[in-house]
């Protein structure tokens, strides 16, 4: 598709106001017309692409002349969890690892209606759903229109590297130019300047951020991130407490308990890890994590994790410098009814 040539005319029927408008400010001809002229010379070998530019530019209007099958502004969302909303045709453990991979790793939020979460949680599950449907390609309007710029950058960190995972190709419309550095895309086309410019095969590379770690005694910053842990809304207060921040805003909660073990004196545990949803998705999990960890060694601790989040899992199996020490459910024989990590599938790892 290495060019197009596109009018649009408007000439509105002349009621009382239209002619009051015409008159009022002069107007030579009531008659409209848009001429939208460029070249997109797409390769085969693209995952993602971006069309930016000003509003009144033309992006709309290029994107469903070059892509009308593939055009997306919204998705029908009725059911009473989204986990509902999801095509048919997908498997729960197909719908949980697509939420998984655009960063939507909050397995409460997934009980939710769609009407309730938020927009940087909607544009993520928005996503997810693009990537279960069967179509190759898909363009979004209004892309990260309704976000905040931070949420929208990390978000589209989040995104790109979800779509590299599969085969999809993904085309983001948006009047905002500061995604470009964070979407990656292969290739962009500005409105602004009616250009094209192809960056398939360079080295994708996340930009700088302000990404800082902060012991604190304030354990009641507990609350501002117990209901997106995906187990318990609990906390210990013997357990020290680390926040991370991302470009100064609060985005990371870990908390870190000494492990009663009955042959090794120095055995410390992650009690808590809370990434808020606005911030999944871009690793910023495991950096955090990596860095507790580290910090203990130095102290000459050893450093364990149980988890049962799969995101995490996956994470930490990949990492070198964790050992994956045991998997599986964990037998109940106390006859009591089941708590903590029993009857669940979980993984302890421990830094090496």
């Amino acid at each position: 598709m290495p060019s197009f040539d596109i009018v649009r005319e408007t000439q509105p029927t002349k009621s009382f106001r239209v002619a009051s408008v015409i008159g009022k400010f002069d107007l030579q001809s009531e008659h409209i017309k848009e001429h939208f002229v460029g070249d997109i010379d797409l390769k085969t070998d693209w995952q993602i692409g971006l069309i930016v530019g000003k509003s009144g530019t033309g992006k709309t209007t290029i994107a469903k002349e070059l892509f009308p099958d593939a055009y997306v502004t919204s998705y029908q969302y009725n059911a009473e969890t989204i986990l509902d909303d999801m095509p048919e045709s997908c498997s729960v453990q197909d719908i949980t690892n697509a939420f998984n991979s655009v960063g939507f790793s909050s397995p409460p939020s997934w009980l939710k209606p769609y009407s309730v979460l938020s927009n940087g949680q909607k544009m993520r599950v928005d996503l997810a759903r693009a990537i279960l449907e069967p179509n190759e390609l898909f363009v979004f309007d209004e892309f990260t229109s309704v976000v905040d710029r931070n949420v929208a950058q990390i978000g589209s960190f989040a995104m790109q590297k979800a779509i590299r995972k599969t085969q999809k190709k993904f085309i983001a419309v948006t009047c905002h130019h500061d995604v470009r550095d964070w979407l990656l895309p292969d290739w962009i086309f500005d409105t602004d300047t009616m250009t094209f410019q192809n960056f398939e095969g360079q080295k994708k590379n996340r930009p700088t951020i302000n990404f800082e770690i902060y012991q604190t005694t304030d354990k009641s910053i507990w609350k501002m991130f117990a209901k997106h842990h995906y187990l318990s809304h609990t906390h210990n207060n013997a357990a020290n407490v680390f926040i991370a921040t991302i470009n100064d805003q609060v985005a990371g909660f870990l908390s870190v308990l000494h492990f009663p073990h009955p042959k090794t004196k120095n055995m410390k545990k992650v009690h808590r890890l809370v990434i808020l949803p606005d911030y999944q998705g871009a690793g910023f999990g495991l950096l955090f994590l990596n860095h507790i960890a580290e910090l203990y060694k130095k102290q000459k601790d050893r450093f364990t994790i149980v988890t049962s989040a799969p995101s995490l899992i996956h994470a930490l199996k990949k990492s070198s410098k964790w050992a994956l020490t045991s998997y599986g459910r964990k037998p109940n024989h106390s006859g009591l009814k089941e708590t903590g990590s029993q009857n669940r599938i979980t993984a302890s790892f421990e830094m090496k």
